[in-house]
């Protein structure tokens, strides 16, 4: 019994420190997709990324900073329906995430000249680094704080409404901004989401060290 107790703090301090490696992981993934790909073609990589574009646009602010404070803005919900792990892995990974996104869109520039190879390539990216936090229990802030909720509570893969609550704000922000650029957001959130809910059912072999390091659950 002994020996349990003292291989515990161990175990957890290992679980704890896996955890913040892939998030960390997921965030800088995310904000990669989005400073490379998404952000410089006005592409909203979510809800909160369409109203980071329009904060962006209208009044100057940065795009790191817009991001992190419409992300931050969900946080009252997670502390309330996630607890305080998901609220404190959710913050670290919105601060890596606008930290990575300001780095990226300094220092490099997307290898396309096609606005179409950026939205698959840019999808594909933020729906990996949103899969790696969902299966670590984490949002990635905006809406898909609501998504981990729903999932939680409702049983519904957060992939699936993920894409429906960002569909019917890319509806509503279509008024105010160009057409063309919320039917490419929509097509960027229908490759991310589908990337978010295979990767999130995905299962993989336990002797698999370093693929399950990456995608396995806490």
């Amino acid at each position: 019994m002994k020996r349990r107790n003292r291989r515990q703090p161990a175990k957890n301090s290992s679980n704890f420190l896996r955890k913040y490696i892939l998030v960390t992981i997921g965030a800088v993934i995310q904000g990669f997709a989005m400073g490379v790909f998404l952000f410089p073609n006005y592409i909203p990589s979510g809800g909160a990324g369409g109203l980071t574009v329009l904060l962006n646009y209208w009044f100057g602010i940065p795009l790191s900073l817009a991001l992190w404070i419409m992300n931050a803005s969900m946080l009252l919900f997670a502390l309330h329906y996630l607890g305080g792990k998901s609220t404190i892995g959710t913050l670290f990974g919105i601060t890596v995430t606008s930290i990575s996104v300001n780095l990226f869109e300094v220092s490099l520039d997307s290898p396309f000249s096609t606005v179409s190879l950026d939205i698959l390539f840019g999808s594909v990216f933020l729906g990996t680094g949103i899969a790696i936090h969902l299966r670590q229990g984490v949002s990635n802030g905006g809406v898909g704080v609501i998504a981990l909720i729903i999932a939680k509570y409702k049983k519904i893969n957060p992939g699936k409404s993920l894409f429906w609550i960002n569909g019917i704000i890319f509806v509503i922000t279509g008024y105010v901004i160009v057409w063309e650029i919320i039917i490419q957001a929509l097509i960027c959130q229908w490759v991310s989401t589908t990337i978010v809910k295979w990767l999130y059912n995905v299962r993989v072999p336990r002797k698999r060290v370093i693929i399950d390091l990456i995608w396995g659950r806490d």
